[in-house]
């Protein structure tokens, strides 16, 4: 009897130790989630993002992690669908529990998942990658893309002055190309441009026929292209059979990085144009060793854009933000985010305490042979971000 007793103690005794071991490893743990669209149109483009944003968790975790606890990616797939993205979005911070979010593309996508983020029970944090339409910035998400005075307006500037003022537009039928749009038709006039043209299509179009018509009648200076996902090879593959080429009319393209011009095809984007902060080309010691760890891991033949550096540079931002709160707590993030800086592969970005976004630098290249882009113009100075466009006098009509 004593024996069978002394076993049933033993067998509590481990079973209590066994919990406390189960709760140190809870606690251990700080979960985030990656939330990109995996599957759908805009996968080709998202994917490269998750790949870097997860690196950057890897290299925060063998350094020892966050406030002493290891990073646990939740990754869950938007299907490229902005409904999808909201509902995921809910499901990690309501389920999965996690301290943040990183993720999106699309500005439909991030609109919605930030109705989710600011609802009182909810109040979730989102580190969003891509350079957008501005006039937005929610307390529930930090923008590391740029504004548009960032990159849409310095590119119609650099447009007007080495092409010429007759531009016309062609975009993905949703919130960031409208609104460019928008802003650059308001803009135009103020030194004597013109939009000739106009046209937006489904994400998934393969049909340009009247794009290709309409540049054949209009004869534009240069074509602003916002066209998001897969349809910007069949844009490009149409220009090529149509025989018009980049020293007939360039292309001045806000979202096809190194990543999407690999998808589409050197061949069909040489000689085109494109506005972003980051370009792989950047000689820096911070951006070769970058470019090195990420081939290292994702093969020498790799290629990085933008939104997978601006994905990378959110993630240390956030840690660094959490070490400075000595807290995972959204609200103490958020505030102990503002005027936070890192040294990144494109330069050294701050977090603007006004309104959430990237003090950062302004860059225009010119896509090459082997589909890589050479820096042809940049801004001297980081560019603070003014996502309401308040310094431009014609925005107030937007």
């Amino acid at each position: 009897m004593k024996s069978a007793m002394q076993g049933i103690a033993a067998a509590a005794v481990l079973s209590l130790l066994l919990a406390g071991c189960s709760k140190k490893e809870e606690v251990s743990v700080v979960k985030v989630g990656i939330l990109h669209s995996l599957t759908g149109a805009m996968a080709q483009s998202e994917m490269p993002v998750s790949d870097a944003e997860q690196m950057a968790i890897d290299e925060i975790n063998a350094a020892g992690g966050v406030l002493g606890r290891k990073i646990e990616v939740v990754l869950r797939d938007g299907e490229s669908d902005p409904a999808c993205f909201a509902q995921k979005a809910r499901e990690l911070l309501t389920e999965n529990k996690v301290a943040t979010i990183f993720g999106c593309w699309t500005s439909a996508s991030r609109k919605e998942v930030k109705k989710v983020l600011e609802e009182p029970d909810i109040f979730g944090l989102l580190w969003y990658p891509l350079q957008y339409e501005g006039l937005e910035a929610s307390p529930n998400i930090m923008y590391m893309g740029a504004a548009p005075n960032q990159q849409v307006v310095p590119a119609v500037d650099f447009c007007y002055q080495n092409f010429g003022g007759r531009m016309l537009l062609i975009g993905s039928d949703y919130v960031f190309p409208h609104t460019a749009g928008a802003i650059v038709k308001a803009y135009l006039p103020t030194f004597g441009g013109e939009c000739v043209g106009e046209t937006y299509v489904d994400m998934e179009c393969e049909d340009f026929d009247d794009v290709i018509a309409q540049i054949k009648a209009t004869k534009p200076d240069v074509v602003l292209n916002s066209l998001n996902g897969i349809s910007n090879r069949a844009f490009f593959n149409a220009l090529r059979n149509a025989g018009i080429t980049a020293d007939d009319v360039p292309v001045m393209s806000f979202s096809v990085s190194e990543s999407e011009i690999k998808y589409i095809g050197a061949e069909l984007m040489k000689g085109h144009y494109v506005s972003w902060s980051y370009l792989q080309t950047i000689s820096s010691m911070q951006n070769l060793s970058f470019v090195s760890r990420y081939r290292n891991i994702f093969g020498g033949d790799s290629v990085i854009g933008d939104p997978m550096e601006a994905g990378y540079i959110a993630v240390y931002l956030w840690a660094a933000a959490c070490e400075k709160a000595g807290s995972f707590d959204v609200e103490d993030v958020r505030m102990a985010a503002k005027g936070l800086s890192f040294d990144a592969p494109e330069g050294v970005v701050t977090i603007d305490g006004e309104n959430q976004h990237l003090k950062k630098r302004v860059r225009v290249g010119k896509v090459n042979e082997s589909g890589q882009i050479d820096e042809v113009w940049r801004s001297g100075n980081v560019v603070k971000p003014d996502p309401y466009m308040s310094t431009y006098i014609w925005a107030k009509g937007l």
